[in-house]
C-alpha cells in the first residue's frame, strides 16, 4: 500500500515549508521557496530546468541532486460525445489513475442542484463551470458491489503530488487556470480518499493556497469512514463533505457496501449530525438507485426517515452499468416516484445527469478502462 516518492526527489506535493527548509539547506536565499511554488503550481512547469526564475547553477545543483517536479504523464485519453474527457493518467512507478474532466454549458443548474455560474469561452467551447474528477487511490479496497472500481482492489495509495498532480495535468490539458476560471473539484474518482486521509488533506490544502481553486469549489464523498468524518470537521481548511448512502437500512447497506460491518448507519448519520456546517452548507448523500434493490418507494420513505434533522441535499444517481456488475439500472419513472417522495419529505433531491456514460467515465465506472477508441 505504501509507495516511497522520495527517490527521485519529487518537488510535486511539497509545500511552502518543505521547499523552504530545502533552499535554506541549499544556502539560497528564501525567496526561493516561492518561486518554486509558483512554478509548479501556478505555472505548471514540468522540468527544473524549466524555471527560468531561479539561477542557472541553482536549477543544475537540484538536478545533480536527483530532484525533479514529478508530473504525471497522460497516457490515453477517451472524449465522450457530451463533451466528458477521461484521463488515463501514469505516475512515475507505471502505476496509473483515472481522472475526468466534465465541462457544463447550459448556463443554469448544473444537475446536482448546484448553481453553474457564468460563461467561460474554452477556445471553442462555451462551459459555464467545469468539474475535475480525481482519484485518491490506485484501485479501492471498499469493495461497494455496484462500482466498477471495486473489481480492481486497491494496489496503493496516492501521494500528494499525484493526487495535486492529476489536477494539474488536467488543467493544462484544458488550457484553463483557477481562479480566472470556474473549476470545482470532487474527489470521488477512484479510491477511497478516507483511506488516504493524510495525503489527501495535503493535497486539499497545496489545491486551495497553491493552485488557486476556493475550498468552496471542493467536495470530498465518502463510503462512510466515520472516524475521518470527525477528523475533517476539524480541519481549518476543507472540501464540503458527501456521503455515499446506497441503501436505507443496515441490512441492504452491508449487502452493498461491506463497510456498513465497521461503521453502520446509526454511527454514520451521528457523524452526519455532528458534522459543523459553514454558511449555506449542506452534506450531500449520494444514492445510487439499483432496479429491484434499493429504488422503491419504501425505500425512499426509510431515506427520509434517517436524513431528517440534518441539513442536506441528496443526488440521486441511476447505475452506469458496466461490465462485471450484477445490477440493473432502475426505470425513469422510478427514479422520480423516489426523488418525489424525498421532496415531499422536506428533502432537496436531485436527479444527477450521467456524464461520459459511452466512455466509462460516469460515476461508478472508473477502473483504468483501456478498451475504447482514443481521439487525438
Amino acid at each position: 500500500m505504501l509507495y516511497d516518492s522520495t527517490t527521485p526527489n519529487l518537488l510535486l506535493g511539497s509545500d511552502r515549508a518543505e521547499l523552504s527548509a530545502m533552499v535554506e539547506a541549499a544556502g539560497e536565499p528564501s525567496f526561493r521557496a516561492q518561486q518554486l511554488l509558483e512554478a509548479i503550481y501556478r505555472n505548471r512547469v514540468e522540468s527544473i530546468d524549466q524555471i527560468s526564475t531561479l539561477p542557472q547553477r541553482f536549477r543544475a545543483d537540484l538536478l545533480s541532486q536527483g530532484y525533479s517536479i514529478g508530473s504525471p504523464t497522460v497516457e490515453k485519453r477517451f472524449v465522450s460525445k457530451d463533451g466528458t474527457v477521461r484521463y488515463l493518467i501514469a505516475f512515475v512507478d507505471g502505476q496509473s489513475v483515472e481522472t475526468v474532466w466534465m465541462p457544463e454549458g447550459d448556463g443554469g443548474e448544473s444537475g446536482d442542484g448546484t448553481d453553474a455560474g457564468d460563461s467561460v469561452e474554452n477556445g471553442s467551447r462555451t462551459w459555464d463551470r467545469a468539474t475535475i474528477c480525481v482519484s485518491s487511490q490506485v484501485g479501492c479496497a471498499v469493495d461497494c458491489q455496484f462500482c466498477l472500481t471495486a473489481l480492481l482492489g486497491v494496489k496503493r495509495n496516492l501521494t500528494s503530488g499525484e493526487i495535486v498532480g492529476q489536477v494539474l495535468r488536467v488543467l493544462s490539458d484544458q488550457n484553463v487556470s483557477p481562479p480566472q476560471d470556474r473549476v470545482n473539484l470532487v474527489f470521488m474518482g477512484m479510491g477511497e480518499p478516507f483511506l488516504n486521509y493524510e495525503n489527501f488533506i495535503k493535497a486539499v490544502r497545496l489545491l486551495v493556497e497553491e493552485v488557486g481553486i476556493p475550498q468552496s469549489r471542493m467536495t470530498v464523498s465518502t463510503a462512510g469512514v466515520v472516524p475521518r468524518i470527525y477528523d475533517l470537521a476539524l480541519e481549518p481548511i476543507r472540501p464540503k463533505l458527501a456521503i455515499s448512502l446506497n441503501a436505507s437500512n443496515d441490512e441492504a447497506r452491508t449487502r452493498l457496501m461491506p463497510i456498513n460491518r465497521k461503521w453502520n448507519l446509526e454511527k454514520l448519520m451521528a457523524a452526519a449530525r455532528d458534522f459543523p456546517l459553514r454558511n449555506r452548507e449542506r452534506i450531500t448523500f449520494e444514492y445510487v438507485l439499483l432496479s429491484g434493490v434499493n429504488d422503491e418507494s419504501r425505500h425512499a420513505v426509510e431515506v427520509a426517515d434517517l436524513l431528517q434533522g440534518v441539513r442536506c441535499k441528496v443526488n440521486l444517481i441511476a447505475l452506469n452499468p458496466g461490465p462485471g456488475i450484477d445490477f440493473s439500472t432502475p426505470a425513469v419513472d422510478r427514479v422520480s416516484a423516489f426523488q418525489n417522495v424525498l421532496i415531499k419529505s422536506g428533502i432537496p433531491t436531485f436527479v444527477r445527469r450521467p456524464r461520459g456514460r459511452d466512455i466509462f467515465a460516469a460515476c461508478g465506472q472508473l477502473k483504468r478502462t483501456v478498451e475504447a477508441a482514443t481521439l487525438p
